[in-house]
């Protein structure tokens, strides 16, 4: 590590990141974003999906402001933060076979719609599986990963394959191995994880670029706006009612 500390050595990580994302992965963002422009345009649905840590950049996509009102959290019970008891359990929740394909058999995706699947390392069995199938069933599926894990890892599903593989739009979050930038001679573990910046930036990007997608075609995308700003709340309830039957989560 170089003279600066620790907080500034990982800002200068997490930019640098954030700039490989944005050069490298631009081609890959605006395929994502125009995916769900088209599935927006043709009455489909949204979901995003993410276990553990990764499910928050997943809920950041969800009823919020600025973001598309049809983004709904597909959530897998057990799995979708560390506030379940013990906290372990999510982990081993995300190695289970089966468990992916029972949740969107039972769940409100239907074919023609569309889902985010996050997951960082992509090899274990839910995220791979829950990829699998969403495309089995109809669905367009946009997959975030480190693409390195796939050469660097065992996958732990049956088929050997990871996230990367079942996608029709791949976005690299560049995360290296382990998910911590930084090390210090004092410390015996790495540490400072990046991910959940990284990944929220990519999403964010290709909501921005869906909008824009939309707005090019003359549909007016279903953003939501701020409750906390003057006729935020008047507006958030005219797209909810208008798109009543796209959203999940005010059931």
């Amino acid at each position: 590590m170089s003279d600066r500390k620790p907080a500034g050595q990982f800002f200068d990580a997490a930019i640098g990141l954030l700039q490989r994302v944005r050069d490298e992965e631009a081609d890959a963002v605006e395929a994502a974003g125009t995916l769900i422009a088209d599935t927006v345009a043709a009455d489909g649905r949204l979901f995003a999906f993410g276990a553990g840590h990764s499910s928050l950049a997943a809920q950041d996509l969800v009823y919020r402001a600025g973001g598309l009102a049809l983004m709904n959290l597909l959530a897998v019970p057990g799995t979708v933060g560390v506030d379940v008891m013990p906290a372990t359990l999510g982990s081993a929740l995300e190695r289970v076979d089966g468990l992916a394909s029972a949740v969107l058999d039972a769940g409100p995706t239907r074919a023609g719609d569309l889902l985010v699947v996050i997951s960082l390392s992509g090899r274990n069995a839910l995220p791979v599986e829950m990829a699998m199938h969403a495309r089995a069933l109809g669905l367009k599926v946009i997959g975030v990963t480190s693409v390195a894990y796939a050469s660097e890892t065992e996958s732990r599903h049956t088929s050997g394959t990871y996230l990367k593989d079942h996608c029709d739009v791949v976005l690299d979050s560049k995360i290296a191995i382990g998910d911590a930038e930084l090390t210090l001679d004092t410390i015996p573990a790495p540490f400072a994880p990046a991910s959940t910046v990284v990944t929220t930036a990519l999403l964010q990007a290709v909501m921005a670029t869906a909008a824009g997608a939309l707005a090019d075609r003359g549909i007016e995308p279903p953003l939501l706006r701020s409750g906390n700003v003057d006729g935020g709340l008047d507006w958030n309830s005219r797209v909810f009612e208008r798109y009543a039957d796209r959203i999940f989560y005010r059931r």
